[in-house]
């Protein structure tokens, strides 16, 4: 019961950070995603009725000169635009006739029904609804490409530092300042392709093409499956093989051990210890992991660090502060600001990463590889969003465009109700050339949104168990 009570205190005391920020970011990618539909909609000459940000009874409103009612409602936990013609904000069923101004039903015009949803072209309505799924994947890449020019995009070499005594790396055949070249003949450009590409990784050989010295080796490591479990109790899955890179930047005040050996707490005294091993490599334990978790490092002595353009590494450098001489000086991390054309570039590469290990983890969910436990609900993602707020608004802003590329994956999943639905009935229409029936329609989208509704209770169960238990 601990984690409910520290989570609940949490958000209880950062009720801003909490609540209304994820409020606020779900409401803005649920507004991108049905603006996607509308601005298609009405490109295709189709008339809008309503456009909602969340469900339920009306908070307010209003009409704009096309007719459309732009509103917000009670449960803001989504949104959904209706098209004329419609039976529901869902689509999932079409009506031909329209109420009179004295309230009675009357047949449609030949002018509504060429604004009408269901008149339109199969390939019209197809992508009106592929346009809001569309649209969250281009809004992720703005804010990434965003980022990557007026902030900078953090690059750390894709170089080995550490190597975990026995992990998976370590077995390899893994050594320290070994370069990673590729995985499983896909380029690497830096350690966090190294970190995406293991994590998702579970107990699946991966063939390294690593560089040392010059020399190009070949090495086969099978990630080890880890549960880590987050501050508030929620668990999470992933691949690791045992490698620290230059961002971990190894501080000498959190090395508890030296070749076995415990260290005093003095500062000057651990330097003194790690300077005696200069010249060869040794094995370090460090906080924060198991007691029997030990590193084997290779360090590089001052004279031999490369330094920076931007800076010299002086004689006055304090040795072994950071026993790899990777710090901040020397060039381990750069912040890279790109061109525009780079940074979309970038940022379109990051989203597809993204999307491609996205699905992975579903399918190794459905192959049970992975936990389904892992599914997360409201809860969860309103404490990722509440942390990603904490720690600042770069953080706040790459959290949204991952959630804007996950909001546009599960909107594509050929579920009836949801997006992707639609599109296979479409493709099934165009295949055909005469629509499903509406009655197989009824049916499927009774199905689907079954399937929907178990899904969210899953989620937040599973939430609000884990939180307990």
């Amino acid at each position: 019961m601990e984690n409910i009570f520290d989570f609940l205190s949490v958000a209880a005391g950062n009720i801003w950070t909490y609540g209304v920020s994820f409020l606020i970011v779900l409401s803005v990618l649920v507004f991108i995603h049905e603006w996607g539909h509308y601005i298609v909609a009405r490109l295709c000459g189709v008339r809008v009725e309503t456009f909602s940000i969340g469900f339920g009874k009306e908070i307010f409103g209003r009409y704009d000169k096309n007719g459309t009612r732009w509103k917000f409602a009670m449960i803001p936990l989504g949104g959904y635009v209706k098209m004329f013609g419609d039976t529901d904000p869902a689509s999932t069923g079409h009506k031909k006739e329209v109420e009179s101004d004295e309230g009675d039903a009357r047949p449609m015009t030949e002018e509504e029904r060429k604004v009408a949803f269901f008149s339109q072209p199969v390939w019209q309505r197809a992508l009106i609804v592929f346009a809001g799924p569309a649209i969250n994947f281009i809004f992720a890449i703005l804010l990434l490409a965003g980022l990557y020019m007026f902030v900078g995009k953090p690059v750390t070499p894709a170089t080995v530092t550490a190597v975990e005594v026995g992990g998976a790396a370590d077995t390899a055949g893994f050594q320290p300042h070994d370069i990673v070249l590729d995985i499983n003949g896909r380029a690497v450009h830096e350690f966090g392709d190294i970190q995406r590409a293991v994590t998702i990784a579970l107990d699946t050989p991966m063939d390294f093409t690593v560089d040392r010295d010059g020399e190009i080796i070949q090495l086969t490591a099978t990630p080890e499956r880890n549960e880590l479990t987050d501050r508030f109790g929620f668990t999470h899955e992933r691949g690791m093989i045992g490698i620290l890179g230059p961002g971990n930047g190894i501080d000498i005040s959190t090395i508890e051990a030296v070749n076995g050996q415990t260290l005093p707490d003095d500062i000057n005294a651990k330097r003194n210890v790690i300077s005696s091993q200069m010249g060869s490599d040794f094995t370090i334990t460090l906080e924060g992991f198991d007691e029997d978790s030990e590193f084997r490092v290779d360090p590089v002595t001052p004279s031999e660090q490369p330094a920076s353009d931007e800076s010299e590494v002086s004689e006055d450098t304090v040795p072994y502060e950071n026993i790899l001489f990777l710090n901040e000086q020397t060039g381990a991390i750069d912040i890279l600001t790109m061109s525009p054309l780079t940074a979309i570039s970038e940022a379109g590469l990051r989203t597809y990463e993204i999307t491609a290990d996205s699905l992975k983890a579903v399918g190794q969910i459905i192959t049970g590889v992975r936990s389904a436990t892992e599914l997360g609900g409201i809860i969860r993602i309103g404490a990722i969003a509440g942390d990603m707020a904490q720690q600042g608004f770069i953080a706040l802003i790459t959290f949204t465009a991952l959630l804007s590329i996950n909001l546009g994956l599960i909107n594509l999943f050929p579920i009836p109700v949801l997006d992707g639905g639609h599109l296979v009935f479409y493709a099934i229409e165009s295949v055909k050339g005469s629509p499903v029936s509406e009655r197989s329609q009824e049916y499927a989208f009774r199905f689907g949104l079954v399937v929907i509704i178990a899904l969210m209770l899953f989620t937040n169960v599973n939430d609000i168990f884990q939180l307990v238990f």
